[in-house]
């Protein structure tokens, strides 16, 4: 994980803020300076007072996006099935072909989400594969277990123990299906991230996120529940990009969680939307996985190219909407 700074800044009119920032060099000691060495420079180069911490998660997400100005989420899904030829699909060259991936979009992409379920099918070389990936990925960027988590607290206790501190994840995704109960366990480290499922892109989202109770919808008590155990500000909902009308909703009633956003490019959700919604006075990732990986003719510069296609667009609509 990026080693972010938080720096409280004594303002005028504002009082005591604090700021994620991004410093340019690699050590600092507490003390006084100019804040034109920081990322954020928006004060005019006030003098500040800061204090070198890691910060919780939330702070961190909005750190690594700053730093590449981009919201790409890369998924590592790796399917041998939709693999091109020349790759293969024995698991040497499957490993050989994620860290290429990675290492040709390292330098735009702020967060990786690798779905466990692709590596976990192959038992215990496929979750060495997953180790050696979050490995080489590294503190070069966030990393997301997609997993779905959640049970009774002693199990939850346990999955977030082996996702966050045998493997090294930066954060995960949760079913809150359970309760809170099965979701504070994963909260117990402000560094670490929690993406609750809150309204998800698939059509048997109707199933049940769609249901009345106490007068609101299911996915609203679940935006609410996540609002309520962000203590730590290290609390994110997943939320579809195919319904955007309920995305503004969302982002209305929660205004300071982040965002995982799946179903932009094959499942049709709308990436301009995505963006303009969902980074309202928060940050929201927009993940693609098919859209890039198996991009063209699925070889490097083919991935590479795509990703840096979503990443213009992006910042394109970031612009456009500040």
């Amino acid at each position: 994980m990026l080693c972010t700074f938080c720096v409280v800044i004594l303002h005028q009119e504002r009082g005591e803020v604090i700021v994620p920032v991004i410093p340019y060099f690699d050590h600092l000691d507490e003390g006084s300076f100019d804040l034109k060495y920081f990322s954020r420079s928006f004060l005019n180069r006030e003098t500040v007072k800061f204090n070198a911490m890691v910060s919780n998660f939330n702070i961190q997400l909005l750190a690594s996006c700053q730093q590449k100005n981009n919201r790409l989420c890369l998924g590592l899904d790796i399917d041998p099935a939709k693999l091109p030829g020349q790759i293969g699909c024995d698991l040497d060259s499957m490993r050989s072909f994620s860290r290429d991936v990675v290492d040709a979009t390292i330098d735009i992409t702020p967060v990786y989400k690798l779905n466990l379920a692709f590596y976990e099918r192959l038992g215990s070389p496929g979750i060495d594969w997953l180790n050696e990936l979050v490995q080489h990925i590294g503190d070069r960027a966030v990393t997301i277990a997609d997993g779905k988590r959640g049970d009774i607290g002693n199990t939850s206790r346990q999955y977030a123990q082996a996702l966050f501190n045998t493997m090294g994840f930066d954060a995960a995704t949760i079913s809150p299906y359970m309760g809170r109960d099965a979701v504070e366990p994963f909260l117990d480290h402000p560094d670490k991230g929690v993406f609750i499922l809150c309204l998800t892109s698939n059509t048997g989202a109707q199933d049940f996120q769609y249901l009345r109770a106490d007068g609101q919808f299911l996915y609203q008590h679940v935006a609410q529940m996540a609002a309520d155990l962000n203590i730590h500000q290290n609390v994110g909902l997943v939320v579809g990009a195919t319904q955007p009308q309920a995305m503004q909703d969302i982002r209305q009633r929660n205004t300071d969680l982040s965002w995982l956003v799946p179903g932009v490019g094959a499942q049709g959700g709308d990436l301009e939307s995505a963006i303009t919604i969902g980074n309202q006075n928060s940050v929201a990732i927009i993940n693609v996985s098919r859209g890039i990986l198996y991009a063209g003719q699925g070889t490097i510069p083919d991935i590479a190219a795509a990703a840096n296609d979503y990443t213009c667009q992006i910042r394109k609509f970031l612009t456009d909407n500040n």
